[in-house]
């Protein structure tokens, strides 16, 4: 699927004015690609177009355009994808990008999202489930539409709709990412199983803790002029591994950061998935019964496969 990232093909990336979407939309540009870049900062939109056109390349027949939008809105995206349609000889690469985290106010003030605040839930599932929903109808005709030759659907999932940690503030956005991780699972078996659309492959990016706008990175910053966090990635590190991950046709694009390195990240996984196959407690890990024996237990696996 690297052939995708051609000279003269397209990419269209939500949330494409800051963060994980700006940097590839910038490492797409790095290729020679036409961008077709969305967001719902109309503020900050502009301006990365701005920033794109004068880095990357040379050639000045490249396309960029933007199209503010709201994807949780069905109406806007048919609207987007007539003109994208119109503007760009075809579309070749989608990374379905843009989220929201909602901080809960329960009916008593509390942030509880548990008592009463059904919006919290519906504003979160509008963004994070129904855009890439949205998305996937509007486009995906339009990638069928063209030649046989590689095209991706990328979207972006979270840890935290894997190993699912609990708190307040995270249980909309936690199942969201949970139901785009199922989501992307059928939508990569589907295209692979038609011979009509074998030449399409989907893919799940899950960034681990990257500096973005959702931790405020706002805006389509250089970031060599950004501090981030001790212990984040950079956006540009995210859209490095899921280059590679392009390269090797992996579907599971599972980022580290620096504080959580791959060995980690898979020992949480496997001790959250044997909850289920061990009949421990929901989310066993956070329990107080068993948070000791889970945290010896991963970092004894962790150290296992830093060793193979």
């Amino acid at each position: 699927m690297a052939a995708v990232l051609q000279s003269q093909k397209t990419a269209l990336i939500t949330g494409a004015a800051s963060g994980i979407g700006f940097a590839f939309a910038k490492l797409c540009r790095s290729k020679g690609m036409h961008l077709a870049l969305l967001d719902i900062d109309a503020t900050n939109l502009p301006r990365a177009k701005e920033a794109l056109t004068k880095s990357g390349s040379s050639d000045t027949s490249l396309k960029t355009e933007t199209f503010t939008i709201d994807v949780g809105d069905k109406a806007a995206w048919d609207n987007v994808a007539a003109k994208v349609k119109d503007t760009f000889p075809s579309l070749d690469l989608v990374l379905l990008n843009a989220a929201r985290m909602t901080k809960p106010k329960g009916a008593n003030g509390s942030g509880d999202p548990w008592s009463g605040n059904v919006e919290y839930w519906r504003e979160t599932f509008d963004t994070n489930v129904f855009g890439p929903i949205n998305g996937i109808s509007a486009l995906l005709p339009l990638i069928k539409a063209g030649d046989k030759s590689p095209k991706s659907i990328v979207i972006t999932g979270s840890k935290q709709g894997i190993t699912n940690p609990p708190g307040a503030g995270n249980p909309a956005y936690n199942s969201t990412k949970g139901a785009i991780k199922i989501l992307t699972e059928h939508l990569a078996h589907d295209l692979r199983s038609d011979e009509a659309t074998a030449h399409i492959s989907a893919h799940l990016l899950v960034p681990g803790w990257t500096f973005t706008g959702l931790s405020g990175n706002v805006g389509p910053t250089d970031e060599k002029e950004t501090k981030k966090p001790n212990g984040a990635w950079a956006p540009s590190q995210v859209a490095e591994e899921l280059e590679k991950a392009l390269e090797r046709g992996s579907f599971y694009v599972i980022c580290p950061d620096d504080d959580v390195d791959r060995a980690l990240d898979q020992a949480r996984m496997k001790w959250g998935t044997e909850d289920i196959l061990e009949d421990r407690p929901a989310l066993s890990r956070w329990d107080a019964k068993w948070k000791g024996e889970a945290e010896k237990a991963i970092q004894e696996d962790a150290k296992r496969r830093r060793a193979v």
